[in-house]
């Protein structure tokens, strides 16, 4: 297994897009757009154009290899409201950490992203490539973790899962992805 995770600075970049193309795989699998609303570096306008660059440069290299595209997992703070998210400085002050959403939900209007918006565009690539893509296929990262698992399992500084709330993701992902029934 490979894991490409970026620590908050996976942004659609074509170099990380060549290195997926470059090694070799029997699945490979993306998770796209916290990051991309948390930093709050594109607009709509750009998004689906750079996600489909993305697509591409990994088919180059990958062309029937399964490729499982995942929407962002819940995360209150922007589901609605688009970023950049910061550090809540309150928070901070009392000694703990925790992020803020900073971005205005009107300025969804002008091509702003939020959670809800990336799911939507994700969903809409991914089935629009899918006619000539049998290898693709979309997996909501609602599915992984949604408002039910956020009940349970509420993210600790309101951006990042906790270690309980990740075994359940990738107990999940296993059982949706690998098939790997009862893990």
């Amino acid at each position: 297994m490979v894991n490409l995770g970026f620590g908050g600075n996976a942004l659609l970049d074509p170099f990380t897009a060549r290195a997926l193309r470059d090694t070799p795989a029997d699945l490979i699998s993306v998770k796209l757009g916290i990051n991309v609303v948390n930093g709050d570096v594109m607009r709509l306008r750009a998004f689906g154009p750079a996600v489909h660059g993305f697509l591409d440069t990994i088919r180059e290299g990958h062309p029937d290899t399964p490729l499982v595209v995942v929407s962002p997992l819940y995360c209150p703070i922007h589901e609605r409201t688009p970023g950049p998210g910061d550090f809540d400085h309150e928070a901070l002050a009392a000694g703990e950490v925790r992020f803020r959403a900073t971005g205005d939900p009107a300025e969804r209007a002008a091509g702003k992203l939020t959670l809800e918006v990336v799911r939507a565009e994700l969903a809409r690539i991914v089935a629009r490539r899918q006619a000539e893509d049998a290898n693709l296929r979309y997996l909501d990262g609602l599915e992984l973790y949604g408002e039910a698992d956020f009940a349970e399992f509420p993210l600790p500084d309101a951006l990042h899962p906790s270690p309980a709330a990740h075994r359940r993701i990738g107990a999940r992902f296993a059982e949706l992805v690998l098939d790997f029934k009862g893990a």
